[in-house]
Protein backbone atom coordinates (compact mmCIF):
# COMPACT_ATOMS: atom_id res chain seq x y z
CA UNK A 1 0.00 0.00 0.00
CA UNK A 2 2.16 3.09 -0.92
CA UNK A 3 -0.29 4.49 -3.18
CA UNK A 4 -0.68 8.27 -2.83
CA UNK A 5 -3.88 10.20 -2.62
CA UNK A 6 -4.02 14.04 -3.00
CA UNK A 7 -7.15 15.68 -2.12
CA UNK A 8 -7.91 19.19 -2.73
CA UNK A 9 -10.19 21.09 -0.06
CA UNK A 10 -13.21 22.59 -1.38
CA UNK A 11 -14.06 24.82 0.76
CA UNK A 12 -13.45 25.37 4.72
CA UNK A 13 -15.57 25.62 8.05
CA UNK A 14 -16.41 28.69 9.72
CA UNK A 15 -17.09 27.90 13.28
CA UNK A 16 -17.06 29.55 16.45
CA UNK A 17 -14.12 27.36 18.16
CA UNK A 18 -10.48 29.09 17.61
CA UNK A 19 -8.56 26.01 19.46
CA UNK A 20 -9.78 22.09 20.04
CA UNK A 21 -9.85 22.76 24.02
CA UNK A 22 -13.25 22.99 25.54
CA UNK A 23 -15.12 21.96 21.94
CA UNK A 24 -17.68 19.76 22.20
CA UNK A 25 -16.30 16.29 21.16
CA UNK A 26 -19.21 15.35 18.92
CA UNK A 27 -22.44 17.02 17.05
CA UNK A 28 -24.84 15.72 20.07
CA UNK A 29 -22.51 17.55 22.45
CA UNK A 30 -22.09 21.06 19.84
CA UNK A 31 -26.25 20.94 19.87
CA UNK A 32 -27.32 24.03 18.88
CA UNK A 33 -24.26 25.83 18.11
CA UNK A 34 -24.04 27.00 14.59
CA UNK A 35 -21.39 27.57 11.82
CA UNK A 36 -20.95 28.23 8.06
CA UNK A 37 -19.55 25.84 5.63
CA UNK A 38 -17.85 28.09 3.09
CA UNK A 39 -17.98 26.41 -0.52
CA UNK A 40 -15.29 27.08 -2.56
CA UNK A 41 -17.87 29.27 -5.91
CA UNK A 42 -16.65 26.83 -8.63
CA UNK A 43 -18.69 23.81 -6.76
CA UNK A 44 -21.93 25.72 -5.92
CA UNK A 45 -23.86 24.30 -8.68
CA UNK A 46 -23.25 21.36 -6.54
CA UNK A 47 -25.56 22.12 -3.87
CA UNK A 48 -28.50 22.19 -6.18
CA UNK A 49 -31.17 20.02 -4.37
CA UNK A 50 -28.88 19.92 -0.78
CA UNK A 51 -31.73 22.37 0.46
CA UNK A 52 -34.30 19.09 0.99
CA UNK A 53 -32.30 17.89 3.49
CA UNK A 54 -32.33 18.38 7.15
CA UNK A 55 -29.01 16.97 7.77
CA UNK A 56 -25.94 16.70 5.84
CA UNK A 57 -22.40 14.89 6.51
CA UNK A 58 -19.06 16.66 6.30
CA UNK A 59 -16.08 15.67 5.49
CA UNK A 60 -13.06 17.08 6.35
CA UNK A 61 -9.27 17.54 7.32
CA UNK A 62 -7.82 17.03 10.72
CA UNK A 63 -5.59 20.52 9.85
CA UNK A 64 -4.09 21.28 13.45
CA UNK A 65 -2.68 17.53 14.34
CA UNK A 66 0.03 15.42 13.47
CA UNK A 67 0.76 12.13 13.56
CA UNK A 68 -0.86 9.39 15.20
CA UNK A 69 -1.13 6.33 17.65
CA UNK A 70 -2.67 3.00 17.32
CA UNK A 71 -4.08 2.99 21.04
CA UNK A 72 -5.66 6.29 22.45
CA UNK A 73 -7.51 7.06 25.70
CA UNK A 74 -10.27 8.50 24.00
CA UNK A 75 -12.83 11.35 25.39
CA UNK A 76 -15.39 9.44 26.11
CA UNK A 77 -13.10 6.64 29.07
CA UNK A 78 -9.91 6.71 31.01
CA UNK A 79 -8.45 3.76 29.29
CA UNK A 80 -6.54 2.50 26.39
CA UNK A 81 -8.58 1.68 23.04
CA UNK A 82 -7.53 0.59 19.85
CA UNK A 83 -7.90 3.88 17.36
CA UNK A 84 -10.19 2.13 15.29
CA UNK A 85 -13.03 1.94 17.97
CA UNK A 86 -12.38 5.37 18.70
CA UNK A 87 -13.74 8.74 17.07
CA UNK A 88 -10.41 9.93 18.36
CA UNK A 89 -9.04 12.95 15.51
CA UNK A 90 -5.32 11.60 15.50
CA UNK A 91 -5.65 8.84 12.77
CA UNK A 92 -3.09 7.52 10.38
CA UNK A 93 -5.84 9.18 7.49
CA UNK A 94 -7.04 12.51 9.26
CA UNK A 95 -10.47 12.38 8.26
CA UNK A 96 -12.96 13.87 10.09
CA UNK A 97 -17.07 12.99 9.93
CA UNK A 98 -19.49 15.22 11.30
CA UNK A 99 -23.35 15.19 10.68
CA UNK A 100 -24.94 18.60 11.37
CA UNK A 101 -27.98 20.60 10.93
CA UNK A 102 -28.34 22.11 7.39
CA UNK A 103 -30.18 25.34 8.41
CA UNK A 104 -30.09 27.17 5.57
CA UNK A 105 -28.24 27.42 2.03
CA UNK A 106 -27.25 31.13 0.62
CA UNK A 107 -25.11 31.23 -2.47
CA UNK A 108 -21.77 29.25 -1.80
CA UNK A 109 -22.61 29.43 2.13
CA UNK A 110 -24.19 26.29 4.37
CA UNK A 111 -25.52 27.46 7.41
CA UNK A 112 -25.28 24.53 9.78
CA UNK A 113 -26.07 23.53 13.84
CA UNK A 114 -24.74 20.79 15.96
CA UNK A 115 -21.08 22.04 15.13
CA UNK A 116 -18.20 19.89 16.80
CA UNK A 117 -15.36 21.42 14.37
CA UNK A 118 -12.66 24.22 14.80
CA UNK A 119 -12.64 26.91 12.60
CA UNK A 120 -10.87 27.30 9.28
CA UNK A 121 -11.33 23.67 8.85
CA UNK A 122 -10.54 22.59 4.69
CA UNK A 123 -13.34 21.23 3.65
CA UNK A 124 -13.30 17.25 1.63
CA UNK A 125 -16.81 16.67 1.31
CA UNK A 126 -20.40 17.01 2.04
CA UNK A 127 -23.20 14.41 1.54
CA UNK A 128 -26.99 14.35 2.56
CA UNK A 129 -27.55 12.30 5.31
CA UNK A 130 -30.52 9.78 4.40
CA UNK A 131 -31.59 7.84 7.45
CA UNK A 132 -33.03 4.75 5.38
CA UNK A 133 -29.35 4.86 3.64
CA UNK A 134 -26.94 5.16 6.79
CA UNK A 135 -29.42 3.81 9.69
CA UNK A 136 -29.33 0.05 8.57
CA UNK A 137 -30.59 -1.30 11.64
CA UNK A 138 -33.18 -1.22 14.94
CA UNK A 139 -30.30 -2.97 16.98
CA UNK A 140 -26.83 -1.65 17.39
CA UNK A 141 -23.84 -2.84 19.34
CA UNK A 142 -21.43 -0.05 20.39
CA UNK A 143 -18.69 -1.29 22.13
CA UNK A 144 -16.83 0.05 24.77
CA UNK A 145 -19.61 3.07 24.37
CA UNK A 146 -22.37 0.63 25.26
CA UNK A 147 -24.35 2.52 28.36
CA UNK A 148 -22.64 6.27 27.42
CA UNK A 149 -24.33 7.91 25.29
CA UNK A 150 -25.48 10.41 27.88
CA UNK A 151 -22.32 11.32 28.21
CA UNK A 152 -21.45 13.15 25.08
CA UNK A 153 -23.55 16.07 25.32
CA UNK A 154 -20.99 17.31 28.59
CA UNK A 155 -17.33 15.93 27.13
CA UNK A 156 -15.41 18.43 25.72
CA UNK A 157 -12.18 18.29 24.90
CA UNK A 158 -9.63 18.51 27.17
CA UNK A 159 -6.50 18.79 25.20
CA UNK A 160 -5.21 15.43 25.29
CA UNK A 161 -5.41 15.08 21.42
CA UNK A 162 -3.22 18.31 20.84
CA UNK A 163 -0.14 18.81 19.11
CA UNK A 164 1.94 15.98 17.88
CA UNK A 165 1.02 12.15 18.66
Amino acid sequence: MTEEILFKPIGYIRTPFSNREGMPIQPPGGRGIRGEVVLDPLYVEGLKDLEGFSHVYLLYYFHCLKGHKLTVTPFMDSCERGLFSTRAPCRPNPIGLSVVRLIELRDNILIVEDVDIIDGTPLLDIKPFVPFFDVTSDTYRTGWLEGRHGEVNAKRADGRFNGEE
